[in-house]
């Protein structure tokens, strides 16, 4: 895994009924999010977020952060 400071991308879920709603975490290149770099309740957001695919939030799309 990528150490959290080299992570220059998002993984972004975007609400699919609000627009400009959504969650972003930072990853890799290929969308890999550190889990042990995110806090108690980044964590719990972003299992949140895969869990409410398809149903609250669309697919994840790999973002540079800007």
């Amino acid at each position: 895994m990528t150490k959290s400071n080299d992570m220059k991308f998002q993984l972004c879920f975007r609400n699919l009924y609000n627009s400009g709603r959504g969650f972003a975490f930072p990853c890799d290149s290929e969308g890999r999010v550190d889990l042990d770099h995110l806090s108690e309740r980044a964590r719990s957001n972003y299992f949140y977020a895969r869990a409410m695919i398809g149903r609250e939030l669309a697919h994840p799309a790999i973002e540079n952060m800007r």
